[in-house]
């Protein structure tokens, strides 16, 4: 299943390049505020700023997420779709929401593990090492948060606990979608972050939403008792509609897609 996710996110990364660039463009231009403006300015006026400019970034993440959807969908966007979104209520709380769960995180890292960590007793220890735990399984649950709140739309709270149930449920998967999004995040370094870029990475965690959903779907279905146990997903046959509309395309076809 994995494997096809990559593929079908290759293919659709590849479709819309352009599309990913221009958007990355956008979100390149809404972190510098964050970036170079908080050195300029005061201490707490830097902080505010700071916070402001992460918080925008994540609301643009939302809008990306809301309409990549599309992309995971075998369908497109328009950039007029694209700039409709953030006049919507929901994508400003998603992103909001996001942004300060970031902020948070970034606190955590950098002043409460250190903190729990130089006190000089097991306890001490022992706190760093749970803080460290949640803020790790808060980083893998949390990577869906944008997808799920564009497909769904439910209210924050609920959000956040399908969130968690996704990642218990789907523990490996998880982690795994994290580590492919950390190398995306390496390659756009090394591309300047035109490709694939926060809005490549994005598009990846939302076909790795849509793909893994699927396994509810089936679930649904095909109820069994309380008291059975779970049966292995039949990823193979789930997939067939999904295989079909992506299809197969030989290297020639990506290159020159007009001599097909």
């Amino acid at each position: 299943m994995f494997l096809f996710l990559l593929k079908k996110t290759f293919f659709d990364s590849w479709d819309n390049m352009f599309r990913i660039v221009l958007v990355n463009i956008g979100f390149i231009a809404i972190a510098a505020i964050p970036i170079f403006i908080p050195p300029l300015l005061t201490d707490a006026l830097s902080i505010a700023v700071l916070s402001v400019g992460v918080l925008l970034c994540f609301v643009y993440l939302a809008a990306t997420a809301q309409c990549f959807k599309n992309v995971s969908n075998y369908a497109a966007f328009g950039f007029a779709d694209f700039f409709a979104c953030f006049k919507e209520k929901r994508i400003w709380i998603s992103g909001v929401a996001m942004g300060g769960a970031a902020l948070v995180a970034t606190l955590v890292v950098s002043i409460v593990i250190p903190f729990y960590s130089k006190i000089d007793s097991p306890v001490g220890i022992a706190l760093a090492v749970i803080v460290f735990w949640i803020f790790i399984i808060g980083v893998v649950s949390f990577q869906f948060f944008l997808s799920f709140r564009s497909r769904m739309d439910n209210p924050v709270p609920k959000t956040i606990k399908k969130c968690f149930i996704v990642f218990f449920d789907n523990t490996a998967f998880c982690i795994m979608c994290l580590l492919y999004a950390v190398v995306l995040a390496a390659l756009s370094v090394v591309l300047v972050f035109l490709i694939p870029g926060p809005a490549g990475i994005v598009l990846f965690l939302d076909e790795a939403l849509r793909l893994r959903l699927l396994k509810y779907d089936w679930l649904e279905e095909n109820p069994l008792p309380r008291s059975a146990k779970r049966p292995k997903i039949p990823w193979d046959a789930i997939l067939i509609d999904e295989r079909e509309n992506t299809g197969h395309r030989s290297l020639k076809s990506f290159i020159f897609p007009w001599k097909d």
